[in-house]
């Protein structure tokens, strides 16, 4: 190539490959101001017939085929598309929702966002005829959730109508939980290392509406860990997260230390994090993170790293409110007793 001459920039995909497929979801809404044919559009009475059950089909093909618009798009697959058109009367327009869910590495927000712009693009074609000055206006995210990011949600909020329809499933979380966090390290406790991964499962839990209650910063080893587990239990905490000391050195001894005063075992929130942490690296298999039950107390140890506890924190998070109700014995959404 000549020096004079700029090379190409070249275009690549976004890399998943260290990401896991967690459920995520996503809603999206847009309004068409639709004007003298708005009375023609509700009575089903257009030229080509139901322009609102054709929008519904439109939008349900335009969230299951982005990749086709959008070059380079991670392409994830949507399980369940919902389509709403609803009429507003006093305004002469409609406004369309798209919900969209999925288990996909990425978000689904751009999926939700082209279901709802075919629909509208779906009635502007049916009603051109009769309406040419048609005007597409709010159409954007109401929110997204799951996946490290979490919850993300449009500023404008939700109005009661939505509120009612599409709550985010982490609104509520763990409103109210009394929660603990401790970081268990030598060097932090000696002050030649910053503790990072704490304030990180703090700022988590506060996300999920928990009160962090105590706060906690301990050497390693396992008799400064059991004695402070047995006490926060014994003072009501609800979950204690541990961050530290689940790796092969010789002071890596939370699991111990959690042993030595759980009433009962969860060994499958330990199962969990290694098999769920593999898509992010190969060396969760070498992780001894552990979780037990203190009383009504859930103690869950973590690795130390601020990343592996982000991570740990996606895969706990939507398992987290569930446990807490099984604990306090709250019955089962659907009536039943919780397994």
């Amino acid at each position: 190539m000549p020096l004079n001459q700029t090379p190409c920039v070249g275009f690549q995909m976004p890399d998943l490959r260290r990401e896991r497929p967690v459920q995520r979801r996503a809603v999206a809404t847009g309004e068409l101001q639709v004007g003298s044919a708005y009375s023609a559009l509700v009575e089903r009475r257009l030229p080509r017939g139901d322009a609102l059950l054709l929008a519904q089909v439109a939008g349900l093909q335009g969230a299951r085929n982005v990749a086709q618009l959008i070059p380079l798009h991670s392409l994830p697959t949507p399980d369940y598309v919902e389509l709403r058109c609803l009429p507003l009367p006093g305004e002469d327009a409609v406004r369309v929702y798209c919900e969209v869910t999925g288990t996909a590495c990425g978000s689904l927000a751009l999926e939700a966002l082209a279901g709802v712009n075919a629909a509208l693009l779906c009635l502007c074609d049916q009603l051109e005829v009769l309406q040419p000055a048609l005007c597409l206006r709010e159409v954007r995210l109401l929110f997204d959730e799951g996946g490290p990011q979490g919850l993300r949600i449009h500023p404008r909020g939700l109005d009661e109508d939505e509120r009612e329809h599409y709550l985010p499933q982490a609104a509520s979380g763990l409103a109210g939980a009394r929660c603990a966090v401790i970081t268990l390290s030598d060097r932090a406790q000696a002050g030649t290392y910053a503790d990072r991964s704490g304030p990180l499962l703090v700022e988590a839990l506060q996300s999920l509406g928990a009160v962090v209650a105590d706060v906690v910063l301990l050497p390693d080893g396992v008799e400064p860990l059991a004695t402070r587990l047995k006490a926060l239990a014994t003072a009501g905490a609800e979950l204690v997260l541990c961050t530290g000391g689940t790796g092969f050195g010789p002071r890596d001894l939370s699991p111990e230390a959690l042993r030595a005063v759980a009433d009962r075992p969860v060994p499958g929130l330990g199962e969990l994090l290694r098999s769920e942490s593999r898509h992010h690296t190969e060396l969760a298999w070498l992780s001894r993170a552990e979780a037990g039950l203190i009383g009504r107390c859930l103690v869950v140890t973590l690795p130390g790293s601020p990343r592996a506890v982000a991570q740990g924190m996606a895969i706990l998070g939507p398992l987290l409110a569930h446990a807490r109700a099984m604990l306090r014995g709250e019955p089962h959404p659907d009536g039943r007793n919780h397994a």
